[in-house]
C-alpha cells in the first residue's frame, strides 16, 4: 500500500451524495420536504407517493427494496430509468417512523441529483466537489471507466477464507463493475487523502483552502440526527443526511473496508481504510487507541 493507493470506497460514497443533493437545496432546484414523485412521475402512487428527499436521505423512506437495482436492467439502462423503476414497488411501511439502510433510496437521490443539475452525477461531482476541492483522484465509477488512467494504483482486495480465517486476494483491483452508470450508493474510488479533505471540509463548516462548498447552514442540517438506528439515551446512534451519528462524532462506513468518523469537538478525522469485503476491520481497536491517547479523554467515549 501506498499514500495514493485508490481505493473502492463502497458506502463511503453516500455522504458525497448527500452533498449533492445539499448544494441543490442552496441552490433552490430542491428541497428537502419534496416529493420524489415531483421529479419522477413514476413514484406518483399510493405506496411511493409521499417518500421526501430528506427520508431518502435518512433511510427512513420506508424502501425495504434489497438489491442496488431491480435485475435485469431495462434495455437502454441509466441511474434515473433504473431508479425510476422502485418507484413501482414503493415504501412496505409508512415513510419518516423508522430507519432501514437502502441503497436503491441513494441511487434514487443520484438520479435526482442528475434532473435537478441536467449533468450526470459523476460530473456534477467533479464540478462541484472534486474539483473545487482539489480531489485529485477522487471518481465515480462505471464499466470500462478509465479512472484517470490509474488502475495501476487500485489496491487489491482481500477476503478471509478457510477454516483459519487466512487473508488471500480475491479480485482484481477495481474489479468488475456490473452497471453501465455511475451509481449512487456506492462506486466512488478514492485515497486517504482525498477523503481527508473532504472530511475536513465538514469540519470547518463547508470550507476548505478558501473554497466554500457547502453553508454552515447545510453541514449543521447534514450533521443533525434525523432519524434512531438503535440504542437509547447516550448510548443511541442516529442517521442524518449521508452521516452516521454516534457518540458526538459523525461518520460513514463502505462494505469494502473503508471507514471514517469526524470529531467535531477534538477537531478528530480518523480514517481506516481496507479493501476488506465482509472481513474482519481494525476500525473500532483503531477509535479506542485514538480515544485513549488524547489527554482528559471523556468518560463516555
Amino acid at each position: 500500500m501506498e499514500r495514493n493507493t485508490l481505493f473502492r470506497m463502497a458506502s463511503n460514497t453516500k455522504p458525497l451524495v448527500a452533498t449533492a443533493i445539499a448544494q441543490l437545496v442552496e441552490e433552490g432546484e430542491l428541497s428537502y420536504d419534496d416529493l420524489v414523485r415531483e421529479y419522477m412521475p413514476e413514484w406518483d402512487n399510493y405506496r411511493a407517493g409521499f417518500i421526501t428527499i430528506g427520508h431518502l436521505l435518512s433511510h427512513s423512506s420506508g424502501l425495504r427494496i434489497p438489491t442496488l437495482f431491480l435485475q435485469p436492467l431495462g434495455e437502454h439502462p441509466t441511474l434515473r430509468s433504473e431508479s425510476a423503476r422502485f418507484g413501482a414497488i414503493g415504501a412496505e411501511v409508512a415513510p419518516g417512523e423508522s430507519y432501514s439502510y437502502n441503497n436503491p433510496g441513494y441511487n434514487t437521490l443520484g438520479a435526482l441529483v442528475e434532473i435537478a443539475s441536467g449533468q450526470l452525477l459523476e460530473d456534477r461531482l467533479m464540478a462541484t466537489v472534486y474539483g473545487p476541492l482539489g480531489m485529485e483522484d477522487s471518481y465515480n465509477h462505471r464499466a470500462e471507466h478509465p479512472v484517470g488512467g490509474k488502475l495501476d494504483r487500485m489496491g487489491a482486495v482481500y477476503y478471509q477464507r478457510g477454516p483459519g480465517g487466512d487473508w488471500a486476494p480475491g479480485g482484481t483491483p477495481g474489479g468488475p463493475v456490473a452497471f453501465p452508470f455511475a451509481r449512487a450508493s456506492g462506486g466512488m474510488i478514492s485515497t486517504t487523502g482525498d477523503y481527508a479533505i473532504f472530511s475536513q471540509m465538514f469540519l470547518n463548516g463547508g470550507t476548505y483552502d478558501g473554497v466554500r462548498i457547502l453553508e454552515p447552514e447545510s453541514v449543521e442540517m447534514m450533521t443533525s440526527p434525523k432519524i434512531r438506528i438503535a440504542g437509547e439515551g447516550e448510548d443511541a446512534s442516529y442517521y442524518a443526511y449521508g452521516w452516521r451519528l454516534a457518540d458526538g462524532t459523525f461518520g460513514h462506513g463502505g462494505s469494502d473496508g473503508t471507514n471514517a468518523w469526524l470529531d467535531p469537538e477534538r477537531e478528530i478525522i480518523g480514517l481506516v481504510f481496507t479493501q476488506t469485503p465482509r472481513g474482519d476491520n481494525p476500525l473500532e481497536r483503531f477509535r479506542k487507541l485514538v480515544n485513549l491517547s488524547i489527554e482528559g479523554e471523556p468518560s463516555t467515549r
